[in-house]
């Protein structure tokens, strides 16, 4: 049985806190510590803190892309292995798949913070095993290593749900978004220029650069953000002074608490039926930023005869794409929710997050499609890369609202929901490459990507339903439930 939404963890069965007392909540007139009452400015800042984080997180999964064959056949004698580069890029999100389970749910008990900073130390490790890897296995496992420990991708989202209302997240998720898509862009051109003149360990060492800054950052700059944790902090330093608390729920800390929290996700994600099928659309979706990814450098060198350094370049077009996508986002998003809520057509409820969403379903399949003839009928350069801009405009439209609903929808359950959809991202964004490279050998690049295509048309109406009768769906969730 689910307790009430709003309780931020499930309680363990027949569990008592340590002091078998129930933690009191501080609700003065204005508490300064919540995130809510910190100043514009300073939330601000921190929005691009973690901008900061996320671009440095995208950057070192990227940057390896245009070098990955370079990478496997200065490993392994000079022997190259299609399969092993591809894997080189996409274990990383099986990494990601995993580390979620822990950083959502820890940050649910122990608070944002300190999950943060001990995630960011991890990933720095991550690097600097692989910067020193002298074979192939270590090197693939240290790439898995520093996925498991991206924790952006989680608690950016619900750090910006703790610090901004509603109708302000749109644009500040936006704005972490942003960044991610600028380090793609950027990542890919310093690698080819790297490897091709000092060799692509400095690709490794750059991206420890970038991570030590942003955890000295995080850890000097960043505090508590979630609000059960900070109440809970400062209930117990102010025990004495009854007439300022307040009831508040029992949050165990016990082995057993942390077992029901590290499962959460996955009760989350199976009794709502609207994450369900949104996870499996955003999966998918997102799963073509890594076939792009995996694909463009063998089209541009195979095909088109272009050198590593300005293969790594072209990936600037995907990140223009994306980055016009965000411009849109950022100016619509918000001010389409606020409308929507307001008018007497529409229902208000966090569905109001996703007309761009829909239009980004139904225009991906297109771009997707012209991807792939362009690249088989060998069609000037120029169209290529525009069509890869395409898919990067297409995928953050689809992506961003989906996100936001997300974080409207499940409230206090919002990492763990967002935990739920990264894994089943993570995992296509693993596997479904590896099935790109036997699709387009048999039947070539236009006729393998028209499949693509076709699997992400089937899956388009999924946000357009969820809009129409997501408020009716979320009614048989408890953790989606309006009260």
């Amino acid at each position: 049985m689910v307790n009430d939404e709003r309780e931020p963890l499930l309680q363990a069965n027949g569990v008592e806190s340590e002091s078998d007392e129930s933690i009191d909540e501080v609700e003065p007139k204005k508490n300064d510590a919540l995130p809510e009452n910190w100043s514009l400015a300073y939330r601000r800042g921190l929005v691009m803190l973690l901008a900061f984080m996320a671009f440095t997180v995208t950057f070192t999964c990227i940057s390896v892309v245009p070098v990955a064959s370079e990478m496997i056949a200065d490993l392994n004698h000079g022997e190259g292995s299609r399969s092993a580069s591809v894997l080189l890029v996409t274990i990383w999100e099986l990494g990601e798949a995993a580390g979620p389970l822990l950083i959502a749910p820890l940050s649910e008990i122990y608070g944002r913070y300190p999950v943060l900073n001990a995630a960011n130390v991890l990933f720095i490790i991550g690097i600097v095993v692989s910067a020193l890897s002298q074979s192939v296995n270590v090197l693939v496992f240290s790439r898995f290593l520093t996925g498991c420990a991206v924790a952006t991708n989680v608690l950016n989202p619900a750090i910006i749900g703790d610090m901004f209302p509603p109708e302000h997240r749109g644009t500040a998720m936006s704005a972490t978004m942003l960044a991610p898509l600028l380090g793609g862009a950027v990542g890919p051109a310093i690698a080819g220029t790297l490897a091709q003149n000092v060799g692509w360990r400095w690709i490794m060492y750059m991206s420890l650069i970038l991570a030590v800054i942003a955890e000295i950052l995080i850890i000097t700059l960043l505090r508590e953000t979630y609000k059960v944790v900070i109440l809970q902090k400062q209930s117990r330093q102010r025990k004495s002074d009854a007439e300022d608390l307040s009831l508040v729920r029992t949050l165990s800390r016990t082995e057993v608490a942390v077992w029901t929290s590290m499962t959460r996700p996955a009760s989350v994600f199976w009794s709502s039926s609207i994450l369900k099928a949104l996870a499996l659309y955003g999966s998918v979706a997102f799963t073509f930023f890594y076939i792009m990814s995996t694909t463009l450098p063998d089209i541009l060198q195979r095909q088109y005869k272009f050198p590593p350094a300005l293969i790594g370049t072209s990936f600037m077009s995907f990140s223009v794409g994306s980055a016009s996508g965000l411009v849109v986002c950022n100016l619509l998003v918000d001010r389409i929710y606020v409308r929507l809520q307001k008018s007497e057509a529409y229902s208000s409820g966090p569905e109001n997050r996703l007309p761009l969403t829909i239009v980004g379903a139904f225009c991906l399949p297109i771009a997707v499609a012209t991807y792939g003839w362009v690249a088989a009928l060998v069609l000037p350069a120029p169209l290529l890369l525009v069509a890869v801009a395409m898919m990067g405009f297409c995928l953050v439209l689809s992506v961003t609202g989906l996100m936001v609903f997300v974080v409207d929808a499940f409230g206090e359950y919002s990492a763990s929901a967002l935990t739920a959809m990264l894994i089943t991202r993570c995992l296509m964004g693993t596997f479904l490459p590896l099935l790109t490279t036997p699709l387009t050998e048999a039947i070539g690049y236009g006729w393998g990507f028209m499949v693509l295509a076709a699997v992400c048309l089937l899956l388009a109406p999924i946000p357009l339903l969820v809009f129409w009768y997501g408020k009716g769906w979320r009614q048989s969730s408890d953790y989606t439930k309006d009260e």
